[in-house]
């Protein structure tokens, strides 16, 4: 079964984009290579939801950080080299070498190009494998049981093999005989064609693992522990958005008899920015990536689902409310299916009028947690739902983000408390920003 995030789950939390503005895909987006690029994308794409395979992914990330390694290939030469594999003989030995012959033959009376093209290749690719064979004998010395070791193992056992015998006695060479050539253009273009892009595809494994663990060790993240679905539990310690480098951390813990977390507290206390971040961490969590928390672990979820930013559709004639009750609705559908999810909702139904959003908070809200399989945050403006929720659930937590007053300015802790907050100071915001008298004051320069 593979991991549900739909598109406004992931727009929601800005997960994806290598363009996007501060997206979680940029902030690891440290590759060297654009097969790498290609592997991490793929790997935001579809998270995991096997407890083993999560560990070892997030084992490996970590072994890299404690490393501390660098890309060990040039960067040009190793592109001069996918192009070189890229463009042989289709598995031919025939027709490769013919070709190889006819290009060269052309090319010794000036008539074309493309052979010095293949034989830059050729050399170039001589140059990585040396490089890379060098790397990985160094690592299996430093540690044969290593994470790394059954990925590397086959590339290193065919690089030092019988058909790749060779390599030692070329390496550094910058011209060589055509019948030589000719072997080795056979060699690395048609035998081994599996296995070279066999050996590419580890290339942009260790690219992506070098990247995403230098990232973790560069801003502090650490590596989340992957439970078994039935445990049902999230813990995660000191959490923080990834994106933001002077974040204030939170902790939450979650277990089947506290699976709701009911969260208030004023405009710009830092709500919704905790709750992206939660689900962040949970998403990477799920990838076996690094997270911006000091530990975390987690029960391995079938998705996740948001509500945070939910926009209107002009197009369907949908308001913002309408759009908004359509998403819980989705939602709701899948959590009713029985499926182990983590729902986050910010501002449950804020398109609407106080006594319409009372109501559909509170009943909503009660009625998810009666699924207890699934985790729960829901935040709110609308303060008294606590009291009646608090009547009716007992697998609520009530969590707030405060503010304090400093006179008439508000100042914001960012620091989760238990409880529900009181505070309601959107007035008085309005009144510090003089919006009423700027109105006030453009109105009597128009009557003048």
């Amino acid at each position: 079964m593979s991991f549900s995030a739909d598109k406004q789950t992931l727009d929601d939390l800005n997960l994806l984009g290598r363009y996007k503005n501060n997206s979680v895909f940029s902030i690891f987006n440290k590759v060297r290579t654009d097969g790498g690029e290609k592997l991490l994308d793929y790997f935001f794409h579809h998270p995991l939801t096997d407890v083993t395979e999560i560990n070892k992914r997030s084992e490996l990330f970590r072994y890299f950080g404690e490393k501390a390694l660098t890309f060990p290939l040039d960067r040009e030469a190793f592109n001069t080299m996918e192009n070189y594999l890229a463009s042989g003989g289709g598995g031919n030995v025939l027709l490769a070498s013919f070709d190889f012959v006819r290009k060269r033959a052309m090319h010794s009376m000036g008539l074309d190009k493309e052979f010095e093209v293949i034989s830059k290749g050729l050399y170039a690719t001589v140059e990585v494998l040396h490089q890379l064979n060098g790397f990985l004998t160094k690592l299996a010395k430093e540690g044969p049981d290593s994470p790394f070791q059954p990925q590397a193992k086959p590339v290193q056992e065919m690089l030092n093999g019988p058909r790749m015998q060779w390599l030692a006695a070329v390496q550094g060479k910058s011209s060589l005989p055509l019948a030589k050539l000719l072997q080795i253009d056979n060699t690395l273009r048609v035998t081994l064609r599996e296995e070279m892009a066999s050996l590419l595809q580890l290339v942009y494994h260790l690219d992506v693992y070098i990247a995403v663990s230098g990232v973790a060790k560069a801003k502090g993240f650490s590596y989340a522990r992957a439970l078994p679905a039935s445990d049902y539990v999230i813990r995660i310690q000191d959490c923080k958005h990834p994106g933001l480098d002077k974040a204030v951390a939170n902790s939450v813990s979650m277990d089947r008899h506290s699976n709701v977390v009911f969260l208030t507290g004023a405009n710009m206390a830092g709500k919704s920015t905790f709750m992206k971040s939660f689900g962040i961490s949970l998403v990477l969590a799920h990838m076996g990536f690094p997270v911006a928390a000091s530990s975390m672990e987690f029960s391995v979820r079938d998705g996740i689902y948001t509500s945070i930013n939910v926009p209107d559709n002009l197009q369907m004639g949908y308001s913002h409310f309408y759009a908004e009750v359509r998403r819980v609705k989705m939602v709701a559908e899948e959590v009713a299916a029985g499926k182990n999810l983590v729902v986050i909702f910010d501002e449950l139904f804020k398109g609407t009028n106080v006594k319409d959003a009372y109501d559909a908070t509170l009943a909503v809200t009660q009625a998810f947690s009666e699924y207890r399989n699934s985790f729960f945050i829901i935040s709110t403006h609308i303060i008294e739902v606590a009291d009646a929720l608090k009547e009716r659930c007992n697998n609520l937590q009530f969590l707030f983000l405060p503010t304090i007053m400093e006179g008439t300015v508000p100042k914001y802790t960012y620091r989760l408390q238990e409880g529900v907050t009181e505070d309601r100071h959107g007035m008085m915001i309005i009144e510090n920003e003089g919006i009423v008298g700027i109105i006030k004051g453009a109105r009597k320069v128009a009557v003048s």
